[in-house]
């Protein structure tokens, strides 16, 4: 059949309209990938740590994790000939609390105690001015005709005056005794640097060469012993009693490494309104489960499976008591979703005829909401001071980017009756996804 000049003019148009629309697409891509911020993702080693600020005292340092190639690693055994290798000196931790950069640990020392690893350093915060010991160059280089010795001349006159010099000269002459006894001092030359492993995770940004020169200096110049006190790494609000003061030990996160994505924040920001009801939807979900847990505990408790079989609970427990309440909320993904951390302890109301014992219980419950304001419970970990030995409590370190992927994860101590550890947990859209968890001490 021919073809007419109708039906080809619409194959031309049809034609043009595909290649139009093909040419927009290829330049909005190419525009997009223009713009576009390429996150970076660490490879690793990445080591994961907790700085302790002592109210006195020298700060230390605590490995827990170290990140190679995807995998985490007990960072207390990681390549330990001796050392480990997130404690080897000069390797410099940049301090954050919540993603927001702090400072600059620089490892010192190392040492052992009972098979805990832990570091003494520097600690510099950020915008603090640090000494430099590199020599300075003179503001105005040196003549010829300036070198010889110091000459004393009158303003305006070029002639020297060699009795006010010399009287000068006598009177800082020392006595005939006092001359041959004293020893001439001489100024001692600079330690070489010792050079660097390339091999140890450090910051991409790097920290000044007199803190790292101070670092290694102390390594080489201190021998390890094993009798520092770590009471001091109970928790952020550990209270250390001298007197009738008090003192408070900071715990925070440092992160080590080589080439990873820039800190930023994972504050959640919010109204005080906000705030409060996330606090009260938290504790009513919070309520709930720990209800929930408490009648399986009392089951568990039964002496013998008959008694247990015959013991009866009521429908619905009554609202427990929480003290020590602590509510954090973050961003984690740089989403502007709100994840919510509540941690507490609870104590349940007393049965009448006060054959219960006062049993504490202990609770983590970690939710997401959504942009409606409605919570998805995410994790919860309940526990009392009589299950210890099966289920330990969580306490909350911090949010921390772990594994280097610009993300925040959630790190958690964990504390039993055999010890205690520390685990990391990834944040997804329906649960907590173990990433690290560490063998209790």
């Amino acid at each position: 059949m021919p073809i007419t000049p109708f039906r080809s003019t619409l194959y031309r148009t049809r034609l043009g309209i595909v290649i139009s629309a093909g040419l927009i697409w290829v330049a909005s891509s190419a525009s997009y990938a223009q713009f576009a911020r390429q996150a970076t993702v660490s490879k690793g080693p990445r080591a994961l740590a907790l700085v302790v600020l002592p109210a006195k005292g020298k700060p230390h340092l605590t490995p827990i994790a170290i990140m190679v190639e995807g995998h985490f690693y007990d960072a207390g055994a990681y390549k330990a000939d001796p050392v480990p290798m997130a404690l080897e000196a000069g390797t410099v931790y940049e301090v954050e609390r919540t993603g927001e950069s702090l400072g600059l640990f620089t490892v010192g020392q190392a040492f052992e105690q009972q098979s805990n690893w832990f570091a003494e350093g520097s600690y510099h915060a950020k915008g603090e001015k640090v000494a430099s010991n590199a020599h300075k160059a003179e503001a105005k280089p040196r003549q010829e005709s300036e070198e010889g010795p110091p000459k004393l001349r009158r303003p305006g006159s070029g002639a020297p005056e060699p009795s006010k010099s010399a009287t000068e000269a006598k009177a800082e002459s020392p006595p005939a005794g006092q001359g041959s006894s004293e020893a001439k001092v001489e100024p001692k030359g600079e330690p070489e640097a010792s050079p660097e492993d390339p091999n140890i995770p450090r910051l991409r940004r790097g920290a000044p060469e007199s803190t790292r020169d101070a670092g290694e200096a102390m390594a080489s110049a201190s021998p390890a012993r094993g009798g520092t006190n770590l009471e001091q790494e109970t928790r952020t609000r550990s209270i250390i009693s001298s007197g009738a003061a008090k003192a408070v030990a900071e715990l925070i996160p440092a992160i080590s490494d080589a080439d990873g994505p820039d800190p930023h924040s994972y504050v959640y920001l919010m109204k005080p309104e906000e705030e409060q009801a996330f606090r009260t939807k938290m504790l009513a979900m919070a309520g709930e489960q720990l209800r929930t847990e408490a009648r399986e505990f009392r089951l568990q408790s039964s002496t013998s499976p008959r008694a247990r079989a015959g013991t009866k609970l009521p429908a619905k427990l009554p609202q427990p008591t929480f003290d020590l309440v602590e509510l954090h909320v973050f961003d984690v993904a740089g989403s502007n979703e709100p994840v919510l951390v509540l941690t507490a302890r609870a104590h349940p109301p007393q049965s009448r005829d006060g054959e219960e014992k006062a049993v504490d219980y202990y609770l983590a419950l970690v939710a997401r909401s959504d942009i409606y304001g409605e919570l998805r419970k995410l994790y919860a970990a309940v526990t009392d001071s009589n299950h210890l030995d099966v289920n330990p409590r969580l306490e909350l370190m911090d949010a921390v980017d772990a594994d280097g992927d610009g993300r925040g994860e959630l790190v958690f101590r964990q504390v039993s009756d055999r010890g205690s550890a520390y685990a990391i947990y990834r944040v997804t859209p329906d649960r907590l996804w173990p990433l690290y968890e560490g063998t209790p001490q």
